[in-house]
């Protein structure tokens, strides 16, 4: 293949999907001989930098104030319009992260940028000529493909989605659209259909069946719903992650229920050896319970969660709610088939990926 060519990313820090996508990325390129420069995160203030990413990647990592969603209330939903009004009072603070990335992206001696669905990326493109070609890559660019519609899902919003993916993807050479399923690239709009990007750890595991529920929520708000229902049954097992940093990393309720600090090998471990899987439709989790076989409960808490789930039904992967209806899972548990496609479509990821990186 000649001599390596050298990557920077730029990852949009909210949610555990970008993070790990570019994680398994940098493994992907660095084994094949490449080099990924650098890490750029976008960081809020709601959430710090997750510990198995700061470990997990070679490549120096630096942050920068990013767009972010914020919760409601309750810190169970996105409030668009909270989010809206705080953005724009933050505009000043993302000026100078558009140059610091301007800055960045020129002075990295990289062939190409990598995407991983940041907004600033697409704005700073979009101000500055800027010659390293860049690369963009989500679940999101699905939504723009020709053959999909999300006109029929019912969901609200979405144009805002559409407006925001778009920007995203300004001076992308190629869009590589993660999909649950295979479908042809779309050439009009540079679209690449392609598997999710599973670790080696998930596609190392093998699932065996279980007796409880497994979930993930990303916002500690939505803990209630479980608590709730949980007083109702006892005698099913529940066992959650949360993001909850003040809480010890295993906090035992009783017999049945316990709550665990989000770490990543112990949550891959309890997903493959559960019977159904909950969670905030983040696209990651669905893919890796796919992946193990496990049907799910998706309670989206934004607009892209919802287009998640809406699109991750449509393959039979699972059910939608707007709680936690744990009820409603295990009745959908009893006539859930796994889809027997999505393994070989994931593991054929890396080949695929790689090829569509260093093409250029």
């Amino acid at each position: 293949m000649g001599h390596g060519l050298k990557y920077l990313f730029i990852v949009q820090g909210e949610g555990r999907g970008h993070l790990t996508q570019a994680m398994a990325l940098e493994r992907l390129l660095t084994e094949n001989g490449h080099t990924v420069t650098g890490m750029l995160v976008g960081k809020s203030q709601a959430r710090q930098l997750p510990e198995f990413f700061v470990k997990g990647v070679s490549a120096p990592v630096m942050q920068f104030d990013s767009v972010n969603f914020q919760p409601s209330a309750e810190n169970r939903t996105v409030n668009m319009l909270k989010s809206i009004v705080y953005n724009v009072e933050k505009f000043p603070q993302y000026l100078k992260s558009i140059l610091f990335l301007k800055d960045a992206i020129r002075s990295s001696g990289a062939d190409v940028v990598v995407n991983f669905y940041e907004l600033l990326t697409g704005i700073t493109y979009f101000n500055f000529k800027i010659d390293i070609p860049n690369i963009s890559i989500g679940h999101q660019y699905l939504f723009m493909h020709e053959g999909f519609s999300l006109a029929d899902s019912g969901i609200t919003g979405t144009e805002g989605l559409m407006i925001f993916t778009k920007f995203t993807s300004i001076g992308a050479m190629k869009k590589l659209a993660l999909s649950f399923r295979a479908m042809p690239d779309d050439g009009r709009k540079r679209i690449k259909v392609v598997p999710p990007v599973l670790r080696e750890e998930v596609l190392a595991m093998s699932p065996a069946p279980g007796n409880y529920i497994h979930g993930y929520m990303l916002n500690a708000g939505f803990s209630d719903d479980v608590l709730k229902w949980h007083e109702r049954h006892p005698e099913v097992e529940l066992r959650f992650f949360w993001d909850r940093w003040t809480e010890p990393a295993v906090k035992k309720i009783d017999d049945t229920l316990s709550f665990y600090l989000l770490d990543d090998k112990e949550f891959l471990r309890q997903m493959s050896g559960c019977m159904a899987y909950a969670s905030t439709a983040g696209f990651e989790s669905v893919c890796e319970a796919m992946y193990f076989g496990k049907p799910v409960l998706m309670v989206p808490s934004h607009i892209e969660q919802r287009c998640n789930a809406f699109d991750a039904m449509k393959g039979g992967a699972g059910i939608s709610s707007e709680f936690f209806d744990l009820s409603a899972l295990l009745d959908f548990t009893r006539r859930f088939k796994p889809d027997e496609a999505f393994p070989d479509w994931a593991r054929s990821a890396r080949k695929m990926i790689l090829q569509e990186l260093v093409e250029l």
